[in-house]
């Protein structure tokens, strides 16, 4: 678990450069995420991307902040709009304290990723690479049924690592990890009581830039 030292810093597990804040935030602030996440849907619904080789992703997505991020058969992008043609909703203050709190070197977070993770949803190894600049981390926070997160390197194959994530743990991708693959293998469906019917939330705050 995380535990905070002496000098008040927080001391993450460290894997493969990931750096894992298990258990950070409690059941209350949780709540509070899941409230605003549902604030989100209700002006950007969730949607299933349709990925360049035309098949649909498993999770359910939608976004808030200046950029959200899209695919379809003519790439991976950030998009200013929902499909719907609505501007994306801000990014709740809860996201900007915690970013403030983990990346406090970083400029703000212009886009806030929102993954919906139902029965059998999963997400395959990748990169996140569309940004403007490496530099900078994503913050990764779990909410909900536990997650089996697989860390690679930054090229493809290779020895890996997993960790079954739980709700309120958060992970920063930054330094070497920046641009190491990583994914989600599976879910246990129904592990956690605070989504009502099970279900994971994950949220990926991000500096686009541009």
């Amino acid at each position: 678990m995380t535990h905070q030292a002496k000098d008040g810093a927080l001391r993450p597990l460290l894997v493969k450069g990931f750096r894992i804040y298990q258990g950070l935030l409690d059941r209350d602030a949780q709540r509070v995420l899941l409230h605003e996440v549902a604030a989100i849907q209700r002006k950007a619904p969730p949607f299933r991307p349709e990925t360049p080789g035309g098949r649909r992703m498993s999770v359910s997505m939608t976004s808030a902040g200046r950029h959200g991020w899209f695919s379809d058969r003519h790439g991976y992008r950030y998009v200013s709009r929902h499909p719907s043609g609505v501007a994306w909703p801000p990014i709740p203050a809860p996201l900007i304290a915690l970013w403030r709190r983990l990346a406090p070197d970083a400029p703000l977070p212009d886009s806030c990723l929102v993954n919906l993770y139902g029965k059998g949803a999963r997400m395959g190894m990748h990169q996140d690479r569309d940004e403007a600049d490496f530099d900078h981390p994503i913050l990764s926070i779990s909410l909900g049924d536990e997650a089996l997160f697989r860390m690679g390197n930054v090229t493809r194959g290779g020895r890996t690592e997993s960790i079954w994530l739980k709700s309120g743990d958060v992970v920063v991708i930054g330094g070497a990890a920046r641009l190491a693959y990583h994914g989600v293998d599976r879910i246990r469906f129904a592990s956690s009581s605070l989504i009502k019917g099970g279900g994971r939330v994950n949220l990926t705050l991000r500096v686009v830039g541009g």
